[in-house]
């Protein structure tokens, strides 16, 4: 009996999800739209479109003493989804997001640091324990060991031209984000 509800219920959020499909495939689609009068099914989105270029704060890190140094070397933190590294090829998990790296995107939309208290904390981590924050990252630089200084630069990202070499992106310094923790 619980089985032929499931299924009963799985047909009728389909028929109900009819306009809902016409919508997604419709080159004028409506967001933030329900479909029906009981409200089940519905469009959401935080944004209707998606643009060719996007701002990205990166977090840096360096292990030389003197890192004010402008020839300091300082290595990027990879995230699992994020953009980073021009070669990367951009990562899909539709419908969802890593918490973390959706986190930083919108980070991005901020003048500096000061509004996101939690990156902060994450950069101080970094220096301090970076083992501890391992889980949320694709990979430490420095084989984990904890750096002497972390920097958050904002980039702005644009999708490369199929001429550029195998990039998937151009990115642009804008400036510092953050300055060394």
């Amino acid at each position: 009996p619980g089985n032929m509800v499931s299924l009963v219920l799985a047909f009728l959020l389909l028929g109900l999800s009819r306009n809902v499909y016409r919508n997604l495939a419709s080159p004028n689609q409506v967001m933030n739209t329900s479909f029906d009068s009981l409200k089940l099914v519905n469009t959401y989105g935080a944004f209707g479109s998606v643009s060719k270029e996007r701002k990205e704060v990166v977090l840096e890190a360096t292990m030389a003493e003197d890192f004010s140094n402008p020839s300091a070397l300082w290595e990027e933190y990879s995230f699992k989804c994020k953009p980073s590294g021009v070669r990367r090829r951009p990562c899909v998990l539709a419908p969802w997001h890593l918490r973390l790296d959706w986190l930083m995107w919108f980070a991005a939309f901020g003048e500096n640091v000061n509004r996101y208290p939690w990156l902060v904390s994450l950069m101080d981590k970094l220096l301090s324990d970076p083992s501890a924050v391992s889980g949320l990252l694709e990979k430490l630089p420095f084989e984990g060991k904890p750096p002497k200084a972390v920097r958050a630069t904002l980039y702005d990202y644009k999708f490369a031209n199929a001429t550029e070499g195998g990039a998937w992106w151009r990115r642009e310094r804008v400036g510092e984000y953050c300055g060394p923790l």
